[in-house]
C-alpha cells in the first residue's frame, strides 16, 4: 500500500494517515512501534551496556522496551496547542490477527502493560470478523479469537463486530454469553453509505459512553479538558453536517486518476482521500476513475486496443485529471500523453510529485520543442536532461534518503496577483506554505529561464529559491503542478489546498472556493 509521511520525515504505515486525517493531530516518528524500530533499540542498549552483560531476551528486554515506546507515544504532542504529556487518551493499535507470530511480543508487552498502568487506565477492543453466510451471521471466528486472546491474558472490553449488514440481538446475545461481555460491550459495525458515517455509527452504539465510565473521563479536569470538550462538540457537529450534506448531493464531478500503480488502489489512498475532502466542500459527488498510465501509450494500442481506447475514453470524457506520484520509467510516457491532452483541452489539471516532473517534460517536449527532453530517472545518458537527480541524495543506500519531511514553498512576488495556487493557501495573508516532500529528483536549474520565458510558471521555489516547487500556466483554467504531496495533510473538515482548488476547477466553482480560502488555517503545526 501507500508510504505514508509524516512532519520530521518519517516513513510510515498508511494507518498513520487515517489517524493524523480522523483525528486533526500531526504525528511522528515516537507513534510507529514496528518491531524492527524495537530490536534496534534493544541491540543498541545492550551493546551500551545497560543490562549489564545480562542475556537479552523477549521478556523482559524485548517487552519493557515495547511498554517504554507506548508510554513515549503517549506523552508526545500532536498538535501545536499542546505541550508533552497533555493527552487525554492513547490509542495503539496492533496489527494483525491474534496468534501471528509476528505480533506476540507486543500482546505480551501489553498483557503486562495492562497491571503496569492500572484498570482504569487501560482499555481493551477487539476487532473481530463476523462473516454472513446465506444471511446468517456466523459467530464461531469470534469466539475462537477471543477464547484465544484470553488465552494470552487479554480479557476484551469491547468486541467491534465488523459485518456487511446491522447485527440483530440474538446474535449480540449470543457472542456476550461466549465471549464473556456484556450485550452493550458487543459494537456492530456493519456496511455504511460512506466511511465518514462509521464515527456517528459507534457513538450511537454508546462507544463514548462507555469508555467515559471505563477510562473515568466522565468530568474534564481543569479549563484544558472544557476546551477539549467544546472543540469536540463542535467537530461532532459539522461531521454530522458533512456527512447529511453529502448524502443528499446529486451533482457529481468525474475526476481520472492516470497512475503507475492502479491495480494496487492503497498505494493512493491519501490521493483518494484529499479528492474525496475537496469534493465534500465542493458539495459534488465524486467519480473516481482509475487508469493504468501504460495503457495510454502507443505500444498498447498495437498490443491491447481494447485497454488502449479504453484507458483513453475515460480520459477523454472526464472533468478533471490528475497524476500523483511514482518511481521509475514505466508508464511515464503515458503520464507525458495525459498531461498533453489536458494541457491542450483546457481540462483541469494536477500533477503530483512525478506527475510535475512529467508535465514539465512534457512542456520542454512539445511547448519549447526540445527532442528527447526527458529525466535522468528514465534515462541516465540523456543530452536533454530536464529533470536530474539532486546533488544532495545518496546513489547506493534507498532507505530514508529521499527529501523527506515537511518543507516549505515561498511564492514568487511576481506571481502572488494571478497565482491560483496562492489564493488558496490564503493570499495575500500566506507567502510561504508547508508541505510533506518525497522525492529524489528534481527540475533542472539550468533550464528553469527559458522553460519560465515559454510559458510555464514556476509559482513555489523553496527557501533559497534553486528548488522548483509549483508550477502554472497562467492562460489555463487550472493547470498545476507541485513536487510535493499535499494530499498527506488533507483533513476531512479542512481540505488540502491543491486538491480543493482542482475538484472546484472540475466543478466550476474555483472563484467561490478561493473566496472562501481567505480564511484558510493549516492543519500542521506552524
Amino acid at each position: 500500500g501507500e508510504c505514508f509521511v509524516l512532519d520530521d520525515g518519517s516513513e510510515v504505515d498508511l494507518d498513520l494517515g487515517n489517524y493524523e486525517r480522523y483525528l486533526d493531530i500531526t504525528l511522528s516518528r515516537v507513534h510507529s512501534i514496528t518491531t524492527g524500530r524495537v530490536f534496534r533499540t534493544v541491540i543498541d542498549n545492550e551493546r551500551r551496556g545497560d543490562y549489564l552483560g545480562s542475556t537479552v531476551q523477549i521478556i523482559p528486554h524485548v517487552t519493557d522496551e515495547i511498554q517504554a515506546m507506548i508510554e513515549e507515544a503517549a506523552r508526545a504532542p500532536v498538535s501545536a496547542e499542546e505541550d508533552e504529556g497533555d493527552n487525554d487518551v492513547c490509542i495503539v493499535e496492533l496489527g494483525g490477527t491474534i496468534g501471528d507470530i509476528e505480533s506476540m511480543q507486543f500482546v505480551e508487552a501489553l498483557r503486562q502493560f495492562q497491571f503496569r498502568v492500572g484498570p482504569s487506565n487501560f482499555a481493551l477492543i477487539h476487532v473481530s470478523l463476523v462473516p454472513d453466510i446465506h444471511g446468517e451471521k456466523k459467530t464461531k471466528p469470534t469466539q475462537h479469537s477471543v477464547q484465544d486472546l484470553r488465552g494470552l491474558g487479554l480479557m476484551p472490553d469491547l468486541i467491534a463486530c465488523r459485518c456487511s449488514s446491522p447485527i440483530e440481538l440474538p446474535v449480540r446475545k449470543k457472542i456476550s454469553n461466549f465471549c464473556h461481555v456484556g450485550p452493550d460491550q458487543v459494537l456492530a459495525v456493519h456496511d455504511v453509505a460512506s466511511i465518514y458515517h462509521v464515527p456517528l455509527l459507534l457513538k450511537e452504539q454508546g462507544i463514548v459512553k462507555y469508555l467515559m465510565q471505563r477510562l473515568r473521563l466522565d468530568e474534564p479536569v481543569g479549563k484544558r479538558g472544557a476546551e477539549n470538550v467544546s472543540r469536540g462538540s463542535q467537530i461532532e457537529r459539522r461531521w454530522k453536517e458533512m456527512t447529511i450534506t453529502h448524502d443528499r448531493l446529486f451533482d457529481k464531478v468525474t475526476i481520472v486518476l492516470v497512475g503507475k500503480y492502479v491495480s494496487l488502489r492503497d498505494s493512493y489512498t491519501s490521493v483518494v482521500k484529499a479528492l474525496e475532502h475537496a469534493s465534500f466542500r465542493c458539495e459534488q459527488k465524486l467519480l473516481l476513475e482509475w487508469v493504468d498510465s501504460s495503457h495510454l501509450e502507443h505500444t498498447c494500442q498495437l498490443e491491447n486496443p481494447k485497454e488502449y481506447h479504453g484507458a483513453w475514453q475515460k480520459v477523454c470524457s472526464a472533468n478533471g485529471v490528475i497524476v500523483p506520484g511514482g518511481f521509475g520509467s514505466r508508464g511515464t510516457e503515458g503520464m507525458m500523453l495525459a498531461a498533453k491532452w489536458a494541457r491542450e483541452k483546457g481540462v483541469p489539471f494536477l500533477g503530483i510529485c512525478l506527475g510535475f516532473q512529467c508535465a514539465v517534460i512534457e512542456w520542454a517536449r512539445n511547448v519549447m520543442g526540445i527532442k528527447g527532453a526527458t529525466s535522468t530517472e528514465f534515462d541516465a545518458d540523456t543530452k536533454n536532461p530536464v529533470v536530474i537527480f539532486m546533488p544532495e541524495i545518496s546513489r547506493t543506500h534507498l532507505g530514508g534518503t529521499q527529501r523527506l519531511g515537511l518543507r516549505p514553498t515561498i511564492f514568487t512576488p511576481e506571481s502572488e496577483d494571478w497565482s491560483i495556487v496562492n489564493k488558496l493557501y490564503g493570499s495575500p495573508s500566506t507567502s510561504t506554505i508547508w508541505e510533506r516532500h518525497r522525492h529524489r529528483y528534481e527540475v533542472n536549474p539550468t533550464m528553469v529561464d527559458s522553460i519560465q520565458k515559454s510559458g510555464l510558471t514556476f509559482t513555489g521555489r523553496d527557501e533559497r529559491g534553486e528548488r522548483m516547487q509549483i508550477f502554472e500556466v497562467r492562460n489555463h483554467p487550472f493547470f498545476v503542478g507541485l513536487q510535493s504531496h499535499p494530499e498527506l495533510c488533507t483533513r476531512p473538515l479542512n481540505p488540502s489546498p491543491p486538491y480543493l482548488g482542482f475538484v472546484a476547477a472540475a466543478s466550476g466553482c474555483l472563484s467561490a472556493q478561493m473566496e472562501r480560502q481567505k480564511s484558510y488555517v493549516p492543519p500542521q503545526p506552524q
